[in-house]
Parts: C-alpha cells; sequence; structure tokens
C-alpha cells in the first residue's frame, strides 16, 4: 500500500533527493487509481512541508540544500511587519541542530510574498553564538490561508478587505466587478440555509420560520442577507486570486458575505472562516448518509451479543442531541461488579475511504462552540442512526468488565452487540436521584438502584487512580449562559457534580482496557500520549511555587550554566559580571509528585493560582502510533475509543477492534497467525491485573525503554503504523485547531460581554507577570484582561525576570503571581478583542497635622 514513507524514503535515496512524478509512477509501478493516490499524497506532502516543489512535476526533500542553510517552516508574523519562523525538525540538517536554538526571526523587508500560516523555505543568513538566528523567506511551500475572513471597505482608487487576523498584515485588493459573490440574490448553496435571521444590530434578534441547515448539530446560525447595497464596514470572506509580492498587495473575490461585525452569530462564522474549519458537507457526503437505512438487517442482529433487555442509559447534558455511549453496572453473584460501556458502532457505517470517512479524517473532530456545533459526522448519523437514543434498537461495540473492590479488573470482553436504551438521563437528573431528590427517584425509580451501584464503582474506580497518582486539577470552567433571544446574560462556573464523574470514570476504564488489549496482542493502533513535562517547564513552575513555599518535590534541579561569547566580549575590560544563563536538565518528575502537590494546596488561598501554573507546565495530550504512556493519568497505556461520532481517532480505533473480531470469529489461519490468535478477552493471569506498584510506569526509573518496546512493539494488524502515523498527526493537528478556534471565540464573546461593565470595578487574581504588565482573571466572571505596565502611574515600576515581580521604584510596591486586588475595566481593544484593565488605587490616609508644642 502506497504510504507518505514509501514516497519520501524512495524520494531520500535519489542523488539529488529530487525526484519527478512521472519518475516516481514508473520506478514505483503504479498504475490506475494508484497514480491518483500518489498525486493525492504528493499534494498533502507539500502542504506539511515534507516535500518542496520545484516545479509542477518534480519535489524535493528539504534536506537536499542543506549546503545553502534552506530550512522549512511555520511562519507566524507580528502586527509590526516582522515574523518568525518556527522550523520543522524534520527539515532542519544535521549541521544546523546543534546551532540552531529558537525561532528564526524574518525581519519586514525579507518577508517577500508570504503570508502569516504560510510554510515557507527559509534560508539562514545569520545564527548568533546564543543559537538565535535571522534569516530571509526563499518561497513559500504551502499557503496557510486560500480564503481570509475581514472587513470591506471602499477605497478612493480601489476596494479593499482588512484581514479580521491582525498577523496577516497585508490588505487584500478587490479588482471592480469582484465585490459580490456569483448568483447574489439566491442562497450560495442549497446546504447551507440558515437556521437565524437577525437583521440589525440594535433592535435584537427577530425569529421567523426558517429552514434547518444540515450542516450544523445545534444552534441559531448567523443572518444570511441577499440585499446588500453598502458594503462598507461588512464582514466577508475573500478568495486569493493573486499572492503578494514585494511590490503589491494580494488580490482577492469575495466569495461569501457574512454580515455586520456586531449581528448576531457573526463572530462564530467568523471564527468558523478563520479557523478553515470545514463546515459544509459535500453532496457525495451527504447522499451516501441519506442512502444508509436505519433499520438493522435481521442477519446484523442475529450475529450480535444482544443486550435490548438490560436497563442501559445515556447519561449526557441537556443540550446534547449525539449519544455516544451507555452504560450499566450490576453486581455478580461472586460479589465482583460488572460494569458495561457500549460505544455506538459508527464503524459499521462509516467505511474506509468512503466520501463518509474523507470527511470524517479531513475535519478529525466535531467543533463545539457556545451556542452551536459542527459536527465531524452528518446529522442523519451523529444525531440518528448512530446516536443511542432511548427506546430504539441501536448497534454498539460493548466494553464488558469485571471489576473487583479494589477497582482491578477481573475479567473483561470486547465485542460487537445491539442495545436498546431504557433512558435518556441528563447528568442533573442522575445527580438529584442520587442527592436523594424524591420527585427524580420516583421517576426513576427502576433505575435507581443501578444508578447507586455506578455511584459505588466510580468512587473505587477513583480510588484507584488515586493510588498510582492520577492527577485531576479541579479548575473552574467558565460556561456562557444565554437569555432566551439568544443573547449573552452572564458568564458562570460550570457544575460538575457526581454525575459527570462517575460517566468519566467509566469512560476511561474503558479506554484503558483496550488500549492494553490491542497493545498485549500487539497490535498496531492509535494512543493517546501525554509524555512528562519538559525539564525547563518543571524549573519555571518550581521557581514561582517556591515564592508560596511549596515545591513538587523533585530535589535540585540539575542546572547547566552558560555564558555566551557576545556577553563575554561586552563585559570584557568593563568590569562588569558576565550575565550567565541557566540551562536545566533532564529532571525526573512523575504524575504522583504533581498530586501530592494538588492534595497539600486543596482548600487553600493559592490552590487556584498553583493549580492552573501547574496545569501550564504541563505538555499537551496528542495522539500516536507509539504508546508512550498518560502522564496526567499515570496510566501505561490509554486510548481514546468512547466518542467515535465526534472524534476521529475513536473510530479508527473501533475499526481496528471490528476487523479483529471478525477474524477472531472466523478463526482465520494462514499468513496472519497473529490476527488470528486475537483473543476477545482477558482475564486476571493478564499482566493488566498486576497491582500498581508492579508495574513500571512509562517515566518510572524501574523501567527498560528498550525491553518494553521491543516486547510490545506492534507485529501487525488492519491498518499500517505508516498509515497510523498519518492519521495521528492529522487528528492531532485537527483537535489543536477545534481547540484554538474555541479558545479565541470564547474571548470573542467575553469581550462583548464586557463591552458593557466598561468603568465597573472587581475582584481579581494575577496569573501572569511579564515585562509589559501582568494579567488579572476576575474572581467571579472568570475573564482575563491585562493591566499594561505604563497604567501604574503612582510610581516608575520595572519588571525583574528573576523574581517575575513587578517593584515600584520608590515605594517597593510589587505585583506579583497569586496577588489579589481589585481593578477597573480600562477598555476592551476594538481589533484584537482584549480587555484591559486599571488597578483601583487605595485610598490613602490623610497626613494628620502636627501639633505646635507650647
Amino acid at each position: 500500500m502506497l504510504s507518505d514513507s514509501t514516497i519520501l524514503k524512495h524520494i531520500a535515496r535519489q542523488s539529488k533527493r529530487e525526484a519527478g512524478y512521472k519518475q516516481l509512477v514508473r520506478e514505483l509501478g503504479l498504475h490506475g487509481a494508484e497514480r491518483r493516490e500518489l498525486n493525492d499524497h504528493l499534494h498533502k506532502l507539500v502542504r506539511s512541508g515534507q516535500l518542496i516543489p520545484l516545479d509542477s512535476d518534480r519535489y524535493q526533500l528539504p534536506q537536499a540544500a542543506a549546503d545553502k542553510n534552506l530550512v522549512a517552516g511555520r511562519l507566524s508574523m507580528h502586527r509590526d511587519g516582522f515574523g518568525f519562523v518556527i522550523p520543522d525538525p524534520k527539515s532542519l540538517p544535521s549541521t544546523l541542530k546543534s546551532k540552531l536554538a529558537g525561532d528564526i526571526f524574518i525581519p519586514p523587508h525579507q518577508i517577500g510574498n508570504a503570508m502569516h500560516g504560510d510554510m515557507v523555505l527559509v534560508d539562514i543568513a545569520n545564527i548568533r553564538d546564543d543559537g538565535r538566528a535571522e534569516g530571509r523567506i526563499v518561497r513559500p511551500i504551502n499557503r496557510a490561508h486560500p480564503t481570509v475572513v475581514g472587513i470591506f471597505h471602499y477605497g478612493s482608487r480601489r476596494n479593499y478587505v482588512v484581514p479580521i487576523d491582525t498577523k496577516i498584515t497585508q490588505e487584500i485588493l478587490i479588482p471592480e466587478g469582484q465585490e459580490r459573490p456569483r448568483g447574489m440574490g439566491a442562497p450560495l448553496r442549497a446546504d447551507v440555509a440558515r437556521s437565524g435571521d437577525f437583521p440589525g444590530q440594535q433592535d435584537g434578534p427577530q425569529k421567523r420560520s426558517r429552514k434547518k441547515s444540515i450542516d450544523r448539530v445545534l444552534g441559531e446560525e448567523a443572518a444570511r442577507h441577499d440585499d446588500w447595497t453598502n458594503l462598507e464596514g461588512v464582514v466577508v470572506d475573500v478568495e486569493i486570486t493573486e499572492w503578494p509580492s514585494t511590490t503589491q498587495s494580494p488580490r482577492g473575490k469575495v466569495i461569501e458575505i457574512l454580515g455586520r461585525e456586531d449581528d448576531f452569530g457573526i463572530d462564530v462564522e467568523i471564527t468558523i472562516r478563520k479557523f478553515h474549519l470545514p463546515h459544509h458537507f459535500p453532496p457525495a457526503t451527504l447522499e451516501e448518509a441519506q442512502q444508509i437505512s436505519a433499520t438493522i438487517p435481521a442477519h446484523e442482529l442475529d450475529r450480535r451479543r444482544d443486550f435490548r433487555s438490560l436497563p442501559i442509559v445515556t447519561i449526557d447534558g441537556e443540550t446534547a442531541r449525539d449519544f455516544d455511549d451507555a452504560v450499566l453496572v450490576r453486581m455478580l453473584p461472586n460479589n465482583n461488579y460488572e460494569l458495561q460501556v457500549h460505544i455506538a458502532d459508527v464503524a459499521q457505517y462509516v467505511t474506509p475511504d468512503s466520501p463518509l470517512d474523507q470527511e470524517a479524517r479531513l475535519r478529525g473532530t466535531s467543533v463545539y462552540f457556545p451556542d452551536r456545533a459542527v459536527p465531524m459526522l452528518p446529522l442523519e448519523l451523529s444525531t440518528d442512526i448512530c446516536s443511542l437514543r432511548p427506546h430504539v434498537d441501536r448497534l454498539v461495540q460493548s466494553c464488558i468488565m469485571e471489576l473487583d473492590h479494589r477497582g482491578e479488573i477481573v475479567n473483561y470482553e470486547l465485542c460487537e452487540g445491539v442495545i436498546r436504551s431504557a433512558e435518556r438521563m441528563t447528568y442533573t437528573s442522575v445527580n438529584a436521584v442520587l442527592e436523594r431528590d424524591e420527585a427524580e427517584r420516583k421517576r426513576y425509580a427502576p433505575l435507581v438502584q443501578n444508578f447507586e451501584l455506578m455511584r459505588d464503582l466510580a468512587q473505587i474506580l477513583n480510588r484507584k487512580r488515586e493510588r498510582r497518582g492520577s492527577i485531576d486539577f479541579d479548575l473552574p470552567e467558565p460556561v456562557i449562559e444565554f437569555d432566551e433571544f439568544g443573547l449573552m446574560k452572564s458568564i458562570a462556573r460550570s457544575e460538575r457534580n457526581i454525575a459527570h464523574r462517575l460517566i468519566e470514570e467509566f469512560m476511561l476504564a474503558a479506554n484503558e482496557t483496550v488500549a492494553h488489549h490491542l497493545e498485549s496482542h500487539r497490535i498496531a493502533s492509535l494512543y493517546r500520549i501525554h509524555e512528562k513535562p519538559d525539564a525547563k517547564r518543571v524549573y519555571d513552575f518550581e521557581t514561582i511555587a517556591a515564592t508560596f513555599g511549596y515545591s513538587l518535590g523533585v530535589g535540585a534541579l540539575p542546572i547547566h550554566r552558560v555564558q555566551m561569547k557576545a556577553d563575554r566580549r561586552a563585559a570584557y575590560g568593563t568590569g562588569k559580571r558576565v550575565r550567565q544563563i541557566e540551562v536545566p536538565q533532564d529532571v525526573h518528575i512523575t504524575p504522583r509528585m504533581y498530586q501530592k502537590l494538588t492534595e497539600k494546596i486543596a482548600g487553600k488561598p493559592e490552590e487556584r493560582i498553583l493549580s492552573y501554573l501547574m496545569l501550564r507546565s504541563l505538555k499537551q495530550a496528542r495522539y500516536s502510533e507509539e504508546n508512550l504512556g498518560h502522564f496526567a493519568l499515570a496510566a501505561p497505556t490509554y486510548t481514546h475509543f468512547t466518542s467515535p461520532i465526534r472524534r476521529y481517532p475513536d473510530l479508527i480505533v473501533h475499526r481496528i477492534l471490528k476487523e479483529l473480531l471478525r477474524i477472531a470469529d472466523t478463526k482465520a489461519t494462514g499468513d496472519a497467525p497473529l490476527l488470528a490468535d486475537f483473543a476477545r478477552s482477558g482475564n486476571a493471569d493478564s499482566e493488566f491485573r498486576k497491582p500498581e506498584a508492579d508495574i513500571p510506569s512509562p517515566w518510572s526509573k524501574r523501567r527498560d525503554q528498550k525491553s518494553h518496546r521491543e516486547d510490545h512493539s506492534p507485529l501487525s494488524g488492519p491498518i499500517t503504523l505508516e498509515e497510523l502515523h498519518e492519521i495521528a498527526e492529522e487528528s492531532s493537528q485537527s483537535e489543536r485547531r477545534a481547540d484554538d478556534a474555541e479558545r479565541e471565540l470564547m474571548e470573542w464573546k467575553k469581550s462583548k460581554f464586557m463591552q458593557d461593565r466598561i468603568g465597573e470595578d472587581f475582584d481579581g487574581l494575577i496569573t501572569s507577570v511579564t515585562k509589559f504588565g501582568f494579567f488579572v482573571e476576575l474572581t467571579d466572571l472568570f475573564v482575563e484582561g491585562l493591566v499594561p505596565l505604563n497604567t501604574l502611574i503612582d510610581d516608575r515600576y520595572t519588571y525583574h525576570e528573576n523574581t517575575r515581580e513587578i517593584i515600584g521604584q520608590h515605594s517597593r510596591k510589587t505585583y506579583r503571581i497569586g496577588d489579589r486586588l481589585r481593578v477597573i475595566v480600562d477598555r476592551i481593544d476594538p481589533v484584537e478583542k482584549k480587555i484591559n484593565f486599571a488597578v483601583m488605587e487605595e485610598e490613602r490616609p490623610k497626613p494628620q497635622k502636627r501639633r505646635k508644642k507650647k
């Protein structure tokens, strides 16, 4: 099977590390559909920066020009015109890896025709002794923004669009006749009918009868007008037709008119387009979804395990419509618990390389905004055929676990099944039942005992995780509340009750069981990994925590102190001390260290700020075909199995399990003995049931990493490691893109909410201190803003980097992380949507007049 690694290895063997399309077709022996597949792979490798297009037919590895100091990387622009290129480690020649430290600075005049976010080829002109480099952009490799969302303006000579993303510094010129999309006056697409129409930004939303969008899971969408006569100040989406050069701005044409920036719902539409979230399903995808029958064939029911007679329930939020999981807990005759986790069998309907599969892989994940969601799968699947709706038959992949009273898994079974959910429960209703609300207990009387068993087992599983060192940051999360017109009315703290926790524990148990099963049978799969934190981040946290009198307990951190040649030259003959740079070395850190500190600070005034800083010190979890463990969960092996409706990696894990179960059922033999020996279940003899202390974790000193890799490296599987690697990379990028979009929209909505509160004062907490000011989070509203250094006018303040404090030169007044203070909402940046605070000055006592001595 053709893969990215096969193509890259073949090109790397060429004398100049370059090859043409026809050459690859000939030398790889490709025919028919394989040629189209090669073309798709080449375009994807160019987009990721792993290949550089020399012309329309030839491609080159970035390492090929190592003698010219050429490096591929992602360009990040600053609004003042300069930029930095984040190097791609794969493209760094060995001669540069030891010299280069950090990003490559690009002066404004060396940007060329590149734009923010582009994958570019950089010629490094100078590398300083401290590893900082400067260069020029040779050419863009792959464009990040084929479309740009911005504000339309009429100009005296020509019309133009100012991008909303301030990092895209160039205005986009709109030639005459390109100001409106084609077919203006009719809907842009039949599948984009808006579910909300709110003309005008002052009169409030007006509800009308309207066609429901098939591209959204839920939520009112922005208005779509077709009578725009004046586009001044209107938000539009522009397709770039001519890229910028050193002498001219980019040109484009308007492909979509969104509305006024303050119109209801426009902020979501802008975010979707700014982050290039796929939000329209192609016709082929919709057609395939509509052709899937909701009726389950009799032969399919016959071959599956039947759970329909059991009181299985779903537990989700009040607004949820895509029900991935259903659960049941009951006691066994031997007094052990049986935990059943049933997950929607999406892989039954979404087959490899189908239009549905291709679109799901492109999206990677569903994206959830405060009042809307962009789904990974069409509504026919996500809210109907795959969703585990109550009182209807649904196909599932099931993980049945037997657990003892310490939470250890005694036996487990993985199988395909069919369920009929007995009830669609909500977190609120389950919590009410467990809090002994009489009305709710009467309403769900047949299920009350089951919910109590769920609570008991969840507490056992939670104690098991605590024993092994799992980290649980109980940080509050903001939830935006809307009124009946869809307008924001408040920002509140999200409530997390026992119902949330029991579902969380059950999903964690199922994910770990599936991951262990696949790894122990040495089947290539996807894992959810969370690597241990970098030594530098641990060092930074320890420095701040020490000011509060706390430590992770890592002991003396090994520090390597270095002096730069430039600093030594500058200090020569002056008598000044040469500045030393402290570089932390690798440090032994475990999840239990974090867990113990969270227990120490629980209930203390500094709990919130230290928990926040601990979270920031950790790495971001990601997907990988290699199991590296999950640091925060203290889990040696972990995957995502429980949400295939909204996450593509879960669908891949389902697909692998489904194929292996099919092979196990047919008892296949021959060329794949491992697959034939794949078991459905595990028992107490497996390593999975060893006490936590007996199994060295991935971050333990007792673990022999080399022998562990050899003993657990995958030998086979339905999907190759190369393809799994590609899926892991794509899914991790899609997840980060969705997180960034959700975070930015939340900040935008917060700034809108605070617009009417300018001049009001609030209690706050300093969360970060920088050389240009400090950030304050309002205690009750979870809104963060900056107090600029130049607004502190009662003294001359300077930033002290070694202590991370801002100190007044005369008064010695100090602002440090964790300080509580009262601030006024000063202003809101209309461009960046950032909030600025000002410190409320304390009333100084009036000096008393001295009495004259008689």
